[in-house]
C-alpha cells in the first residue's frame, strides 16, 4: 500500500503549498489544443511581462525602450525585440535584475551547475519551487511513477564528497518521498556493487540518473552478469542520450530509457513521453523559442539556440534566457496526443567521468562545482590529460590576476576527487570555443 501519498499531500496543505493545485492546472494541457496551449502561455507571459516592467529595474529600462510595455500595456507581438538575456548581462546587472518585492516572495540564491562552462547566481522563490515540483510529478506520472513510490536517484553530491554524508534534511525528504539516493561522483567496483546491492534490496520503481552514471552501470552489468532487480524505467539527464546509449541502458537494466532536459537555473525544460520520440516542452511552467543563428529570429522547425523564459520566478524573470543549448524543435505532434511543444533532441553540454590512477572513475561535474561563485571565471574547460593530470583552461573575466586562494581550493578539491598525486594546472586563455559540430565540451577526458 502506498500510505505516502496521501501523507504527501496532508503534509503539502498543512503547509499552506500549492503543489498540488499546480499539478491539477498542469494535467489540463494534457487534453488542450495547440491554440488553448498557446493563449495560456500568452496569459502567462503578459503577467509576467507586466510585473518586470513594475518591478524589476532592468526589465523597467528594457521592455520601455523596446515598447513591449506602454502605459502598462503589454504589446506581446513586439516580445522579439527584447534582447536575448547573456550570462554576461546577468553579471553586469546583477541586483538589478531583481524583482524589487523579492524578500515577501521568501527568495533565495541558487547558481547555475556550469555545465555551460560558465555558472552564474540568480534567484530563486517559494512560488518557483511548487511549480518545480508540480512539474516533476506531472512527468514522472507520465512515466509509470506514483508519487510516493520507491524511486532510485543515482546523482551527485559535493557533500558526500567532502564530507561522507547525506544532511539529515536530505534524510528526511528522501524518506517521505520514498526515495534512496546514491551518490555517483565516485563510481568505481566498490561503489557499483554497493549500488547493485542496494537495487536488489531496495527494489525502485524508477532510476533519476545521471546519463553517464547509468551507461557505466549498465556496462558494468554487461560485463559482470548477476540478478538484477529491473526498475519499470530510467529518466536520464545531464548527458546526452543517444540511440546507442539508451540502447545499452535498456537491455542491461532490463527498463524503458526516458531522456530529460533541465538546467539548475530554469528548471525542468522538457521530458520524453512513453512513446519515447521528441521531449514534450512545459507551458505552463517556461516559454521556450529556439533562434535561428544568422537571422537572430525565433523559428518554428529545426535547429537553433535555445531561449527560455520562466514563467513562475517572479522573484528573478529571466525573459529571453540564452541558456548556453543548442536543440532542434519539432513542428509535428507527438503520437501520444499531447500538444505541446516538441524538442526533436537537444545538442551540447557534454560532462562525464574521469578516470584515477587506480582505473576508478569518478564523474568530473564534482570539478565544474569546485568553479561555482567565482566572479572572475567567464567560462572554463577542464580537461584530463592524463590519470595525474587535470587542466582548468579558464577565460579570465577579469584584468588583475586570479585569487590565489581560489586557485588553491580548486587544486586542493581536484586532490579530493583524482588522488592526492594528481598535479593541477591553470592554463588562462583568451576564448574557449565549441567543437567544429557547434558543441560544447566543457569536461574532456583523454584517459582511454
Amino acid at each position: 500500500m502506498n500510505w505516502r501519498k496521501p501523507i504527501l499531500r496532508i503534509l503539502a496543505a498543512a503547509q499552506g503549498t500549492r503543489i498540488f493545485p499546480y499539478y491539477r492546472e498542469i494535467l489540463s494541457y494534457k487534453t488542450a489544443s495547440r491554440e488553448e496551449i498557446r493563449r495560456r502561455t500568452n496569459e502567462k507571459l503578459r503577467r509576467l511581462l507586466l510585473h518586470s516592467w513594475r518591478q524589476v529595474p532592468y526589465y523597467r529600462d528594457v521592455l520601455t525602450r523596446c515598447g513591449v510595455v506602454r502605459n502598462g500595456t503589454v504589446e506581446l507581438e513586439r516580445f522579439t525585440q527584447i534582447p536575448l538575456l547573456t550570462k554576461e548581462i546577468i553579471d553586469r546587472q546583477a541586483d538589478r535584475l531583481h524583482s524589487e518585492d523579492h524578500r515577501r516572495r521568501r527568495s533565495y540564491s541558487n547558481t547555475s551547475g556550469g555545465s555551460t562552462g560558465r555558472p552564474v547566481q540568480f534567484l530563486q522563490d517559494k512560488r518557483y519551487d511548487q511549480w518545480n515540483i508540480a512539474t516533476k510529478l506531472y512527468f514522472n506520472a507520465n512515466l509509470g511513477k506514483d508519487l510516493g513510490q520507491r524511486e532510485l536517484k543515482l546523482w551527485g553530491s559535493e557533500r558526500d564528497i567532502l564530507q561522507g554524508t547525506v544532511g539529515l534534511k536530505e534524510r528526511l525528504i528522501n524518506f517521505f518521498y520514498n526515495r534512496r539516493f546514491f551518490n555517483c561522483y565516485r563510481f568505481g567496483t566498490e561503489q557499483i556493487e554497493s549500488l547493485i546491492r542496494l537495487n536488489n534490496q531496495f527494489k525502485p520503481v524508477i532510476y533519476w540518473s545521471y546519463m553517464e552514471a547509468a551507461f557505466e552501470l549498465a556496462r558494468y552489468l554487461q560485463d559482470h552478469p548477476r540478478p538484477f532487480y529491473s526498475p519499470q524505467c530510467l529518466i536520464s539527464t545531464i548527458g546526452p542520450l543517444t540511440e546507442q546509449v539508451r540502447a545499452t541502458i535498456e537491455s542491461a537494466l532490463g527498463c524503458r530509457v526516458y531522456n530529460q532536459y533541465g538546467s539548475r537555473e530554469v528548471g525542468p525544460i522538457a521530458c520524453q513521453c512513453t512513446e519515447q520520440k521528441g521531449l514534450h516542452s512545459f507551458p505552463w511552467w517556461q516559454y521556450l523559442e529556439l533562434i535561428d543563428n544568422d537571422s537572430g529570429l525565433p523559428i518554428a522547425e529545426g535547429q537553433g539556440q535555445v531561449v527560455i523564459t520562466t514563467l513562475e520566478n517572479y522573484s528573478m524573470p529571466l525573459i529571453r534566457y540564452a541558456i548556453g543549448d543548442a536543440a532542434a524543435l519539432d513542428a509535428g505532434v507527438c503520437p501520444c496526443g499531447v500538444q505541446t511543444p516538441i524538442l526533436k533532441e537537444v545538442l551540447g553540454r557534454t560532462l562525464g567521468y574521469f578516470k584515477k590512477a587506480d582505473g576508478t572513475k569518478v564523474h568530473s561535474h564534482f570539478l565544474v562545482q569546485a568553479l561555482f561563485h567565482k566572479r572572475w571565471i567567464r567560462r572554463f574547460q577542464i580537461i584530463q590529460t592524463d590519470s595525474n593530470r587535470v587542466v582548468f583552461r579558464i577565460e579570465n573575466a577579469r584584468p588583475q590576476e586570479p585569487p590565489g586562494s581560489d586557485l588553491e581550493e580548486i587544486a586542493e578539491k581536484t586532490r579530493i576527487l583524482m588522488g592526492p598525486a594528481c598535479r593541477t594546472e591553470f592554463e588562462f586563455v583568451e576564448s574557449i570555443q565549441p567543437t567544429a559540430g557547434g558543441k560544447m565540451m566543457y569536461t574532456i577526458s583523454q584517459v582511454q
